[in-house]
């Protein structure tokens, strides 16, 4: 079982900048490719970033390219989204996942293993 905790949302202006974190339980951390999802009000939640157990690999939604940065630190079972440049379209509830399958993680998401409950993220115009 794993247990992930978002922290690090709030309110912030056009153009600024956020670091998410998720905090996760267990002794297996590296063996989980871990990613950062959001959901707009009234809107489906969305895959954001994702990287893999090692950190070696990562991968990242379009709109968010060159804006946010993942990342992850094995020893202290946490994992990161740096998020800059945001736009009032970035509003939303992030929330963390974790699931020892790639593919899973980055391209079924009703079958994602574990997820935070998410923190909340608002950016002004």
């Amino acid at each position: 079982q794993v247990q992930l905790v978002e922290s690090g949302g709030g309110l912030v202006q056009a153009g600024g900048s956020l670091r998410l974190s998720c905090a996760a339980s267990g002794r297996t951390f590296s063996s989980y490719a871990m990613g950062w999802f959001r959901q707009a009000p009234g809107k489906e939640r969305e895959f954001v970033a994702a990287i893999s157990g090692s950190g070696g690999y990562t991968y990242y939604t379009g709109s968010v390219k060159g804006r946010f940065t993942i990342s992850r630190d094995n020893a202290k079972n946490t994992v990161f989204l740096q998020m800059n440049s945001l736009k009032p379209e970035d509003t939303a509830v992030y929330y963390c996942a974790a699931d020892p399958s790639w593919p899973v993680l980055t391209g079924i998401r009703d079958a994602i293993h574990y997820w935070g409950k998410g923190t909340l993220v608002t950016v002004s115009s």
